[in-house]
C-alpha cells in the first residue's frame, strides 16, 4: 500500500508541476511593459452583487491607474443582482449610485457586459440600462468565454 501511495503522490506532483509550468508560460510572451513594473493585462471582473458594485468599480479604477489605460484590456460582466449596477438610477444599500463611475470607466476603455437572462429574469426595462452596456446572452458564459480567450478572472 505504501508503494502505491508513493507512486500516486509522485504522479500527482508531476501533473501539478506540468500544470504550473503551463500556467507560468501561458500568455506571457507577447505582453509589453506597462506602468509601475507591470506588463499589459487582459482582465474580466465578475460582478453579481449590487452591494459590491461601488467597490468593484473602484477596484477597476485602481487597476487602470496602476497599469495605465492603454495597458489594460478590461471587461466587467454583470448578472444577478449585480445587473442592477448598470440600471440608471439604481443605488446600493449604502446609497451609492453608479452612473458617473461607469461613464468614467467607459471613457477609459472599460467594456460592460450585462446578462440577457438577468434582464429578463429581473424584468429590467431596456430603456433604463446604461448606454455603455452591451447585452450578452449569458453572463457566466461570457465570463468563461473571456477566460478561454486569455482574460484573467477577478471577483471583487
Amino acid at each position: 500500500m505504501t508503494r502505491i501511495k508513493k507512486t500516486m503522490t509522485l504522479a500527482a506532483a508531476g501533473i501539478l508541476a506540468v500544470s504550473l509550468a503551463g500556467c507560468a508560460s501561458s500568455g506571457g510572451g507577447d505582453r509589453k511593459a506597462a506602468k509601475n513594473g507591470y506588463k499589459t493585462q487582459k482582465v474580466v471582473y465578475h460582478m453579481n452583487d449590487i452591494n459590491w458594485g461601488y467597490r468593484g468599480l473602484r477596484n477597476m479604477k485602481n487597476h487602470l491607474n496602476a497599469l495605465g489605460d492603454k495597458n489594460l484590456e478590461a471587461v466587467m460582466v454583470f448578472h444577478s443582482s449585480g445587473g442592477f449596477i448598470l440600471v440608471d438610477g439604481k443605488k446600493d444599500k449604502k446609497g451609492h449610485a453608479f452612473g458617473d463611475q461607469i461613464q468614467s470607466l467607459a471613457n477609459r476603455g472599460v467594456k460592460f457586459a450585462l446578462c440577457a437572462n438577468t434582464v429578463r429574469g429581473k424584468k429590467i426595462p431596456k430603456d433604463k440600462i446604461n448606454l455603455n452596456a452591451e447585452i450578452v446572452p449569458s453572463g457566466v458564459a461570457e465570463v468563461a468565454e473571456l477566460q478561454h480567450n486569455g482574460y484573467v478572472y477577478v471577483k471583487p
